[in-house]
């Protein structure tokens, strides 16, 4: 059930002879290539009612990264473009997508949406395609400028449509594709990003006891979301990096590249976690390589934290070792928990893959909690290490696998889902 924010819905928009503009987030492609569908097929529901109330679909998306953050310039490839995107579609659901060309600036991608683009609307209005796709959005000078061409970018959006439907929960940045378009259109929030909300509310009111298991490969990205864990959920589990910098902080000891900075954020995070004492559950074993980026026979080995005094200096740290989830302690923590939350791969991929295995099996023992899964990398390890799985979790009642794990952890460092700047604008819109 949705939260009482005033969100407006589609389900409650007159949609019938409707242009309708839908930000979606199917940020699924890879160098050219859709390696995972579930975040395209997630939003099916929405595109489903909005052909069914007879409106007329025009889709966008970002994909990848295609801004060079020191030069600011917009490289235009195959690899981040939406036709991966627009042939799964067009294969999946027997429809007719177009995309728009509009000339290319070398430096500064497309500067704005062109009036060439008015024949292709005429051939959805005469039902000669069911909908349009617009190139990537981040192809477009405007959608993360810092200057007015955003609010122009904006204003072509909304020039295109009688309506916008934000259905891109992952999508959480203020771009103006996610928020300054709301100011100009009727929006609502699709089906998806309703689900989304609804789902993020059971870590917002969990069932106790609550459970959150977190890694990564930077502290900064995860710091303020941890914070905020430590104070909710009754146990914190760390991996990754995060660990490492953990236990350096902790420990007083030294391990190959954990940097000064996580190092820093790791010392004020663990003197913040004393005031939670018990709230930490502590994976005790490790596995050490003596190579960086590799993993080599004879040259990996399972360490005991337990026996580490200060000042030692370890190389590599990888993953963390299946045997730290047969530890009884850690076991009851997990069989005990009602919610679980996991934004976790707890090793180094591809080549350490133990500690991902071990806790997702782990977690999957619980038949009586439910088990919230952020997207991203957890759900792509989740799919890679154990198929069968991903695929029981998809369709259970006990699994939930968010379509944005950095939108999940900023939700949950705000506090709200209202503090996710494309929710508020569809609010005070």
């Amino acid at each position: 059930m949705l939260p009482n924010i005033n969100l407006p819905l589609i389900q409650n928009a007159d949609l019938k002879g409707k242009i309708v503009l839908v930000r979606v987030d199917h940020n699924v492609v890879k160098s050219g290539v859709i390696h995972d569908p579930y975040r395209i097929d997630a939003t099916i529901g929405t595109l489903y009612h909005i052909n069914a109330r007879g409106g007329k679909m025009i889709l966008m998306t970002h994909v990848g990264r295609p801004r060079n953050k020191k030069t600011g310039e917009l490289t235009l490839s195959e690899k981040t473009s939406v036709q991966p995107i627009v042939e799964y579609l067009q294969q999946k659901l027997h429809i007719k997508l177009k995309v728009p060309e509009f000339i290319r600036d070398d430096k500064k991608g497309y500067t704005g949406i062109e009036t060439s683009i008015n024949h292709l609307i005429r051939e959805l209005k005469e039902d000669k395609i069911d909908g349009i796709y617009l190139p990537n959005t981040r192809w477009f000078y405007g959608e993360e400028a810092k200057d007015d061409n955003r609010e122009r970018f904006a204003n072509q959006l909304a020039g295109l449509a009688d309506i916008f439907v934000n259905d891109a929960f992952g999508s959480w940045q203020a771009h103006a594709s996610t928020v300054d378009v709301s100011r100009y259109l009727p929006s609502y929030a699709g089906f998806l990003l309703q689900k989304e909300i609804e789902n993020l509310d059971r870590i917002y009111n969990p069932q106790a006891p609550f459970l959150a298991v977190v890694a990564g490969a930077k502290f900064d990205t995860k710091i303020e979301p941890l914070y905020a864990l430590i104070q909710k959920a009754d146990w914190l589990v760390l991996g990754g990096v995060i660990y490492n910098a953990y236990l350096c902080a902790k420990y007083n000891i030294r391990i190959k590249g954990v940097e000064d900075d996580d190092l820093d954020h790791a010392k004020k995070f663990v003197e913040f976690a004393a005031k939670y004492p018990g709230k930490i559950i502590e994976l005790p074993y490790i596995t050490e390589s003596d190579v960086p980026d590799a993993r080599e026979e004879g040259k990996y080995r399972k360490i005991d934290i337990r026996t580490l005094k200060s000042g030692t200096s370890l190389n590599y740290i990888y993953d963390v070792a299946s045997d730290s989830f047969s530890v009884e302690e850690v076991i009851d923590t997990f069989h005990k928990a009602k919610t679980i939350f996991v934004n976790a791969v707890m090793g180094y991929t591809p080549h350490f893959n133990e500690g991902t295995i071990a806790l997702d099996q782990l977690i999957d023992e619980n038949s009586s909690a439910v088990k919230l899964y952020g997207g991203g990398d957890t759900m792509q390890e989740l799919k890679r290490l154990l198929p069968g799985l991903y695929i029981a979790a998809i369709d259970s009642p006990d699994y939930y696998i968010f379509t944005g794990g950095g939108a999940v952890l900023k939700a949950i460092e705000q506090g709200t889902v209202t503090g996710l700047a494309p929710v508020k604008a569809l609010i005070e819109r």
